[in-house]
């Protein structure tokens, strides 16, 4: 009976031998593939009709190919302010964000002072905090301080918003750059007699740069499409995202498409080449 029986076994047992192989040989790539295309179907879909050419001001419906929109991207009316802007914004919060909070990263990472394990806990407040909260919050600190207020909603409330939510990032980003971080370099070069200044330019620096980098294209990125927020610290001031709300009553034309894409790929391509000098620095 036993005999009778194991060749009837094999079969399933070669099958189910089988199975598990092209499970794991192609459904990870399957899913990752699924999830990629999942992740960039909006994105595609923005490239694709920024070529559109459609009847009236809603750009829902594919009509036919055109480069008009691409050869004149900022033709609408108050675009290109909120654009430039927007841009304005997002560089001068970057910068101030990813000066501040690589220091706290530096801070929190390689020194020991009171009040260390709070402070570790705070800088995930503000990323975990909804931006609804967050905006109201800020609205009525800025409204609340002085009579008149000190702060009146312009372009200065709103890069002091945008600089607030993006040292959290900033932060999270260097400091995961800065644990396992060898130091031994750092000692080699004062024993050959750097000082500390130069010790953290020639050394410490470039090996931190890529993580520096990163955290700097992520607080540029949360800046420049933020809106909730924004809307809320803003007041007449209208950037690139509170223009497309603005529009999308109405019609969202073409040129947003555009500039959308626009912004995409120098995101891409930026990302490429902060990867591409991060593995060749590795690999160093």
């Amino acid at each position: 009976m036993t005999a009778e029986a194991a060749p009837m076994n094999r079969p399933r047992v070669g099958l189910l031998t089988s199975i598990k192989r092209l499970a794991d040989r192609y459904l990870l790539m399957t899913y990752t593939s699924l999830a990629v295309i999942y992740l960039l179907l909006p994105v595609a879909v923005i490239i694709l009709f920024s070529f559109n050419d459609p009847i009236g001001r809603r750009n829902f419906v594919w009509q036919r190919f055109s480069l008009d929109a691409w050869l004149n991207p900022l033709g609408v009316p108050g675009l290109g302010e909120s654009v430039w802007l927007s841009l304005v914004i997002a560089f001068v919060s970057t910068l101030f964000a990813t000066m501040i909070g690589t220091l706290m990263a530096l801070a929190l990472v390689r020194y020991e002072f009171r009040g260390k394990s709070l402070t570790n806990s705070l800088i995930f407040l503000p990323m975990a905090t909804p931006e609804i909260v967050m905006g109201a919050s800020l609205l009525t600190l800025f409204v609340s301080i002085g009579n008149p207020p000190f702060f009146p909603l312009n372009i200065v409330t709103i890069l002091i918003a945008h600089i607030l939510f993006n040292i959290s990032y900033v932060v999270v980003t260097v400091r995961a750059r800065l644990v396992g971080f060898p130091r031994h370099l750092e000692e080699a070069a004062m024993d050959l007699g750097a000082n500390e200044w130069v010790t953290f330019w020639r050394v410490t620096f470039p090996l931190i740069l890529p993580g520096i980098v990163a955290a700097a294209l992520l607080a540029f990125s949360l800046s420049i499409d933020d809106f909730v927020i924004t809307n809320f610290s803003a007041g007449q001031t209208q950037t690139f995202p509170m223009f497309i709300y603005a529009q999308a009553r109405v019609g969202v034309p073409v040129q947003v498409y555009v500039i959308g894409s626009i912004i995409f790929l120098v995101a891409v391509i930026s990302v490429g080449l902060t990867t591409l000098a991060g593995r060749r620095q590795s690999s160093g």
